[in-house]
């Protein structure tokens, strides 16, 4: 029998061929499924795995309306509309509609985005309103999809501005509450990610099922009274028409806790519309942030201190010749004519200059010494923070300054001008907690604007004030120091007070540092006090300045003090002595 070799060739020949193909198929899937495994994963998960962040909501922040919180911040809904450009349909009727309906809260390229298919997730607008997302929704387009989202809302207006901050576009607090409790308002976003079909549906199943739950920002209370808040900024307001000036700032505070109970300042703007505000130093909250010398305001703290020390009572007398020289300068009171043999009250009451270098003096034993700077020093310094931050939870403070009694600069002169308000920085918040510790008995308490928290069950959970240093002043000298407030306060404004309270104060009027010189014509006015019967139930303090602009402390400032002191005895329900 003839051997049919063409029959074999090809037999042959398919069979290999088939061989070579099956190996080509086993190498290509071993590519595929071994050499590019992760690839094409990645290419999977693209397609079939949704990611949607859960945005926490942002803390609101309360204010008191007595012993109740309000809200005073509040978070506003509203949404974001984002698109799958994988899946859309319709897309000329999508960018007319968003362009129609979301105007220019639309991206400026979002019909672009469109077109980016290779992506699942592109957002076409942001912060529009409910409304506005339900005209949207019902014309049910495909691959277009909506997510709720918070932006703040500040009913008050201007009200406590400086002290609130703002939250900005990205969602992060500034200044203010805003800013320094950015971290505890903001919360932690959660995430949905959930593996689908070919039709979006999420399948029930799978370890690539993400759902990480979002955690709300804490809802703060403020200490702040609203009506407090709110009298205090008409007051401002009406003192700055009366006198002028272009900046007026007051604190009040509870001087038996530390809490702040109102805080203000004119100008002020609208948080909600921050984005108007075109000098940013208006976001600068001056009762904490601005440094200044304090002027005779700081006669109270020089007083009780030596009062305590028993250096000095209100009876100690000196000669007042209107001047004294200490080394090589000329120190004179701004009022003149109280000339002669004086006491010590009376010094207070005029805001003598000399009366403070003399008690300067005493308490070195006869001069202006490093003993005596050293204890005016560590009673400023060490027991009532001057020159050191005080701790208030708002962003933004300064600690001023306080040169220590050892420096270079620390000679007599210096702490002589010290005594009676020169040559040392301060803020109004610092004084304010100081002068709260000299009239309250002697306890610095830790200054606050916080009074506690409102947990998830609507519950306010009060916090407890902070005694810092307790018995920076003996309870005797306290009580010393106001009995002298009173009694100056006499002279300028007992007219003008309730009968049956005690209500006490000082003046102060300081000139400005420019150029290394004090200006002759711009002056800070000052005045701090306090109220109530047989204790200090508050303290406020009020400053009036502005470039080029000169004001004194009794003229400008005490009557804005006057106004709310008058105001909270009858808020406060305050009982008259006896």
């Amino acid at each position: 029998m003839k051997l049919n070799l063409h029959t074999i060739s090809r037999s042959n020949y398919l069979g290999l061929s088939i061989t070579f193909l099956f190996f080509v198929f086993v190498i290509r899937l071993f590519y595929i499924q071994i050499i590019q495994h992760d690839y094409y994963q990645d290419q999977a998960n693209a397609e079939q795995i949704k990611r949607l962040v859960l945005p926490a909501d942002r803390g609101l922040i309360y204010a008191l309306d007595g012993d109740k919180p309000v809200k005073l911040v509040m978070n506003e809904t509203v949404y974001t509309v984002f698109a799958d450009p994988k899946i859309v349909e319709d897309t000329d009727k999508i960018i007319e509609t968003i362009k129609t309906v979301a105007g220019d809260k639309a991206r400026e390229n979002f019909s672009d985005l469109l077109k980016l298919t290779d992506t699942r997730y592109q957002v076409l607008a942001k912060k529009i309103s409910r409304s506005q997302a339900d005209e949207i929704k019902s014309k049910n387009y495909r691959g277009i999809g909506f997510q709720a989202n918070t932006q703040r809302v500040y009913p008050e207006g201007s009200m406590a501005a400086q002290l609130l901050g703002f939250v900005d576009y990205q969602g992060d607090g500034k200044y203010g509450i805003e800013g320094s409790l950015n971290d505890r308002l903001k919360g932690t976003d959660g995430l949905l990610q959930s593996v689908t079909d070919v039709r979006d549906v999420p399948l029930t199943v799978g370890n690539q099922n993400i759902k990480i739950p979002k955690k709300n920002g804490y809802n703060v209370v403020l200490s702040i009274d609203r009506n407090i808040q709110a009298k205090v900024e008409n007051a401002i307001l009406e003192g700055s028409k009366r006198s002028g000036a272009k900046n007026v700032s007051a604190v009040v505070m509870d001087p038996n806790t530390g809490q702040v109970k109102a805080m203000a300042n004119y100008p002020s703007y609208n948080p909600t519309e921050f984005f108007k505000v075109t000098d940013a130093s208006l976001f600068n909250n001056p009762v904490i942030s601005k440094q200044y010398e304090p002027g005779s305001v700081m006669k109270s703290f020089t007083l009780v201190k030596a009062i305590d020390k028993g250096t000095v009572t209100p009876a100690t007398t000196y000669l007042n010749t209107d001047s004294v020289t200490i080394d090589d300068r000329v120190i004179s009171n701004a009022s003149k004519g109280k000339t002669g043999i004086i006491t010590m009250q009376t010094a207070y009451d005029w805001s003598l200059n000399t009366g403070m270098v003399e008690v300067m003096k005493l308490m070195g034993g006869g001069s202006i010494n490093l003993q005596s700077r050293q204890i005016l020093y560590d009673f400023l310094h060490d027991n009532l923070g001057f020159g050191d931050y005080t701790g208030i939870e708002i962003d933004g403070e300064n600690p001023g300054i306080v040169v220590g009694p050892n420096t270079g600069q620390a000679d007599a002169v210096r702490y002589s001008n010290m005594s009676f308000g020169q040559g040392l920085d301060v803020t109004m918040l610092q004084t304010a907690a100081a002068y709260s510790a000299i009239v309250n008995g002697g306890n610095y308490y830790q200054p606050t604007i916080l009074s506690g928290l409102i947990n998830d069950n609507s519950d306010f959970l009060t916090s407890k004030p902070i005694l810092k240093k307790k018995g920076v002043v003996s309870s005797q000298a306290s009580r010393t120091i106001r009995d002298m407030a009173i009694e100056g306060r006499k002279r300028l404004a007992s007219k003008y007070d309730p009968v049956g309270y005690e209500i006490g104060g000082k003046t102060g009027t300081s000139q400005v540092i420019k150029n290394g010189v004090y200006d002759n014509v711009e002056t800070v006015g000052s005045y701090i006090g306090f109220g109530g019967n047989e204790t200090a139930k508050y303290v406020i303090m009020v400053i009036e300045y502005g470039e080029g602009q000169g004001f004194g402390g009794s003229k400008d400032a005490m009557p804005v003090f006057t106004d709310i002191s008058n105001w909270l005895i009858n808020y406060l329900n305050i009982k008259p002595k006896g």
